[in-house]
């Protein structure tokens, strides 16, 4: 049962998750800005480049389910301040590297950091808010995304192009010591779990407030996988996760090569402002979810591809006319910012008392799909130039919006609470 109070949210605690969340963010999209002066300094091709974003993601992909696991029992502020000095220490070898394996192997341990911050990042938020709040409080650590967005990949981009892309990297290691120093400061501790994930998919301990393991073990699975085959077994959690894979998968695809896609358009010299657009977009559309998440979980979701699938339209059709692909890039930030704290919200919601194991595999799915992304995309650029990119993301998101759509009693339902189920026992 819970302990916690209807109350205000503690909202230093909660800026300073979203601080992380924007260095975690930040760190693994920056390239995407970049990617022209990368690629020249490094000697090597934009494609190539981009797999800078794969191999952040295969970092995170390969590493966050053990690495959750063997440090379940870690109090939540000391694995926080270790992944973020983990980003501090990848950020500062990229930003000094004049060698694109040693650049790849910074990528690659930015992307383990990721791995521990994101199984993190959402439940602690969760674990701080009042009850009743939860959702609101995951949104708030959530805006460091559309921030990064918004501010930080334009700047970078800017950055990269006024002076020296470097300075960009280096700018992250600075903020990310000050961020060291106020987690210290403001983040309350919260226990590790004295057993980490439960043999029935239930988190034990401090940790799991809501929701106790059952007592009688029955249906009790050995081995580090029966948590996360429990979750899989709830009703909502895979629809989640299938919607989850190929919405992050169309978005990368596009997102990783924009500055190429700009620059063969004829637009290289407005990317920032682009992404500045797309930024801006983005935040509003995190406020709106925000507000809006407890009542319209279904709806703000199949707006989301909506928005993204008509702008993909627009850069498809029109990516030669400066006008439509700002107003591509608005409706791109729309549909993309608030989809982190709804897609986050929707599996915990449908996971109910296994929705730890369900964030382990969405995280892990999430950057399986990042990866995936930069492949891909590296892949369609070369055998099929720049054009391919947008619908292929019309292609991709067909399909989630029609699990979305399907899902209306287990996984979106129109509101929160409606569609909590328990797993079966046994």
């Amino acid at each position: 049962m819970t302990t916690r109070t209807r109350s205000a949210l503690p909202l230093s605690a909660l800026l300073s998750l979203a601080t992380a969340v924007f260095i975690t963010c930040l760190t693994e999209i920056l390239p995407a800005g970049l990617l022209p002066a990368m690629s020249r300094d490094l000697g090597v091709g934009e494609s190539a480049m981009g797999q800078s974003v794969t191999v952040f993601a295969i970092g995170t992909a390969v590493t966050a389910i053990p690495l959750t696991t063997a440090t379940a029992g870690w109090p939540r502020k000391r694995l926080l301040l270790v992944s973020m000095a983990g980003f501090c220490v990848a950020n500062t070898v990229t930003a000094l590297s004049g060698n694109y394996p040693l650049t790849m192997v910074a990528r690659f341990v930015a992307g383990v950091a990721a791995g521990l911050a994101w199984a993190l990042l959402a439940g602690y938020a969760r674990r701080l808010a009042p009850a009743g709040l939860e959702g609101r409080a995951i949104a708030v650590a959530m805006s460091g995304i559309p921030v990064a967005l918004s501010i930080g990949v334009p700047a970078g981009t800017y950055l990269g192009k006024e002076a020296d892309w470097r300075i960009a990297f280096l700018v992250m290691s600075g903020l990310t010591v000050l961020l060291l120093g106020w987690i210290t400061l403001a983040v309350p501790e919260r226990p590790g779990e004295e057993t980490g994930l439960s043999g029935d998919g239930s988190t034990q301990g401090v940790g799991r407030e809501e929701g106790a393991g059952r007592e009688d073990g029955a249906g009790r699975e050995d081995g580090a996988a029966a948590p996360l085959l429990g979750a899989l077994r709830v009703p909502g959690v895979v629809p989640v996760l299938f919607v989850t894979s190929a919405y992050v998968l169309a978005h990368t695809i596009l997102y990783t090569y924009i500055s190429t896609f700009l620059d063969r358009v004829g637009l290289g010299g407005r990317t920032d402002l682009v992404l500045l657009a797309f930024g801006v977009a983005s935040l509003l559309s995190v406020w709106t979810v925000g507000a809006r998440i407890h009542r319209a979980l279904r709806a703000l979701t199949l707006g989301g591809v909506l928005l993204i699938g008509t702008a993909a339209f627009l850069l498809g059709v029109g990516a030669h006319q400066p006008v439509l692909v700002y107003v591509a890039a608005v409706l791109w930030g729309l549909g993309w910012g608030g989809a982190p704290s709804l897609l986050q919200t929707a599996v915990g919601e449908a996971g109910g008392e296994h929705a730890d194991a369900a964030q382990v595999l969405l995280v892990t799915l999430w950057n399986v799909a990042t990866a995936a992304g930069g492949l891909v995309g590296g892949l369609l650029l070369d055998l099929l130039g720049t054009h391919a990119l947008p619908w292929t993301v019309l292609v991709l998101l067909a399909p989630a919006f029609a699990a979305t759509f399907a899902a209306r009693t287990h996984g979106f339902p129109a509101a929160m609470g409606t569609s909590r189920e328990v797993a079966p026992q046994g």
